[in-house]
């Protein structure tokens, strides 16, 4: 780990060097927030509750990430990285222990509800707060590749190790004990961003707390001004809505084909490798192509077409979960077609980017609780059939959609100066 301090490294592949023990910490501690992602519903459903239930219980988390994830640079600015990393881990904890120690325990689902909830808060007050951290203390040059290392870390331990380690986890020391090991994980990630990490974020001219909620509020007119910027606000929460709406009824439903949670598990896994990869490559692609349409039609499209393919795939190839498997890469990898969102939208205004990629952001927050609301709403109406239909229709309606986010004279891409980059996913 001496790279981590020495930094020639690091800031050869564009990570800053000053930061990189928070990088590790970030890794670990979503590592442990995401340990459950892919296994909880069908556990919750195992033990007596209605699919309904489990929709309601990660509709409500995603209620609270949303305005966690709207409010974090605010608080940040207001009282400092630490502080408010230190915030999100203490109601991370609080959550944990009452969601696990009560409501799981007990299963207790109005105690599940509210402290689920209070969970929710947590990982984007720590993670997205030292978003801003490296936002603030990365050369202008550097930027780009700095947050590309921030979303790496952060996909790679929600989305990867976290389903990697739970799917050992469940099986050798149980599902609440595996819960319960999210704090140690998450423990561990805190002591690495915040103690070993001794990079200090000093801010002058700050604006109070409120002139921050104001200016942020006002963000919102951009919509009005430029309703292209709207569009592709739409369009941003359709990219992750399936990704939070399949581990509510997904799991479920292969099981009828003898797919056991362990072995999604490994599939859910191998997807965001994919999807990891594929950043990587649509960043360069989208700059050949064109951004709107690399989101079109690897976005939008790609992500219908295997949307449908990762449904129907374990009716034929149940026996061969290799094809399933590659299914859900690609499927991964089309989800990343829509990262040149993160380009187009800045460009779409000449001034007020920021408040244009707030949308953006906004977007990246409500994914969370679209997604099972969807499954909660219509389960019941359509099954699991129709809400995969639906999911797939709406990623269409995405690459309609794009047909209206256009720059000036249609060009492909534009120019970005580095004073005009600011921060999505």
């Amino acid at each position: 780990m001496k790279a981590l301090t020495s930094g020639n490294l690091l800031d050869r592949v564009g990570m800053p060097s000053r930061l990189g023990w928070g990088y590790l910490g970030i890794l670990i501690f979503m590592m442990g927030d995401g340990l459950e992602q892919g296994w909880l519903s069908p556990y919750l459903l195992h033990h007596g509750l209605s699919m309904e239930q489990s929709a309601a219980l990660f509709t409500m988390y995603g209620v609270t990430i949303a305005i966690s994830s709207w409010f974090s640079g605010v608080l940040v600015d207001t009282f400092g990285a630490k502080k408010t990393m230190l915030a999100g881990l203490f109601l991370y904890i609080l959550g944990t222990i009452g969601f696990v120690g009560i409501g799981i325990s007990h299963l207790s689902f109005a105690t599940m509800i509210p402290t689920y909830a209070l969970r929710g808060f947590g990982y984007p007050l720590f993670a997205y707060s030292f978003l801003v951290w490296i936002a603030y203390r990365s050369p202008q040059h550097q930027l780009g590749a700095a947050v590309g290392w921030f979303w790496f870390v952060f996909t790679g331990g929600m989305n990867v190790l976290g389903a990697y380690y739970s799917s050992w986890a469940i099986q050798h020391i149980g599902h609440i004990n595996t819960l319960w090991s999210a704090l140690v994980w998450v423990l561990i990630g805190a002591v690495f961003a915040l103690v070993i990490n001794r990079d200090k974020l000093e801010r002058e001219n700050k604006l109070s707390g409120k002139q921050h909620v104001k200016e942020m509020l006002n963000g919102l007119t951009i919509v009005k001004k430029e309703p292209k910027v709207g569009i592709a606000g739409i369009v941003r929460i359709i990219n992750q809505t399936a990704q939070y709406a399949f581990p509510v009824f997904l799991p479920i439903y292969m099981e009828q084909y003898g797919i056991q949670t362990s072995t999604w598990l490994h599939i859910w896994g191998s997807i965001f490798i994919g999807n990891i990869g594929f950043n990587l490559i649509f960043g360069f692609v989208g700059d050949k192509f064109g951004w709107r349409n690399t989101v079109m039609w690897f976005g939008g499209v790609g992500c219908g077409v295997f949307t449908l393919l990762l449904y129907y795939s374990p009716v034929y190839f149940s026996d061969h979960i290799w094809v399933i498997q590659i299914i859900g890469i690609l499927w991964g990898g089309c989800l990343a077609g829509f990262v040149p969102l993160s380009a187009l939208v800045p460009s779409l205004v000449k001034t007020e980017k920021g408040a244009a990629m707030s949308i953006l952001n906004l977007g990246a927050g409500l994914c969370v609780f679209v997604g099972p609301a969807l499954v909660g709403t219509f389960i019941n109406l359509v099954g699991s059939e129709g809400i995969i239909w639906i999911l797939a229709g709406l990623y269409f309606i995405s690459a309609f959609l794009m047909r209206f986010v256009y720059l000036p004279n249609n060009a492909k891409i534009v120019e970005i100066k580095p004073e005009d980059m600011t921060l999505s996913h």
